[in-house]
């Protein structure tokens, strides 16, 4: 009995050994690899340099506080998009907790000069609470209170949205916000 154990157990652990160090070291190290060969800029967290100073990330949503800059969707993320705390809220359509966080997002959005039928993505956090994006509806819903604050036309700051109005294969069409704002930036220096 003994020996049959032993002569069992042997390679049961060379088994662990090798495909812990083939599939936990060798693995990762080969595809962190690849992606740093084929795909830096993206594997290296997509992130935009101006002046030599990082501003942000094209794939981690950012809270701009700004009433120059487009707002981006409320996030569930800690304290605004951290992203060690990246999770949904939990909170489910009958909770009193997120139809209040809703209507006081209404209320601020209001108060920023939405018009019109609130675009749910202005209101609601994305899954992650780390959304780099918002629909053009929302981006749009914001373009008055932009084009007053900077002294800009509505139809100058409508004309960015649409032009950075990105379609997509798989899902709706999406705007970068911080694409957006750095446009935005960029036009007003004109």
């Amino acid at each position: 009995m003994g020996k049959d154990f032993t002569s069992a157990l042997r390679p049961a652990i060379v088994m662990t050994i090798l495909f812990a160090a083939l599939l936990g070291i060798a693995y990762p190290l080969a595809m962190t690899g690849i992606g740093q060969a084929i795909f830096p800029h993206q594997a290296n967290g997509s992130l935009v340099e101006v002046g030599g100073r990082v501003i942000g990330s094209e794939v981690v949503g950012q809270a701009f506080v700004s009433d120059r800059y487009f707002q981006t969707r409320p996030s569930a993320a800690g304290k605004g998009y951290d992203g060690l705390a990246s999770s949904g809220s939990n909170l489910g359509p009958t909770s009193q907790a997120l139809a209040d966080r809703v209507k006081a997002d209404v209320a601020k959005r209001r108060a920023e000069g939405v018009m019109g039928d609130m675009p749910a993505d202005l209101v609601t956090a994305s899954g992650s609470g780390l959304d780099p994006d918002l629909s053009p509806a929302a981006a749009q819903a914001q373009t008055i209170r932009i084009a007053r604050v900077r002294n800009l036309p509505v139809e100058q700051v409508r004309g960015l949205v649409v032009a950075h109005t990105e379609e997509s294969m798989l899902g709706d069409p999406h705007v970068n916000v911080l694409a957006l704002n750095r446009a935005l930036d960029a036009a007003a220096k004109r």
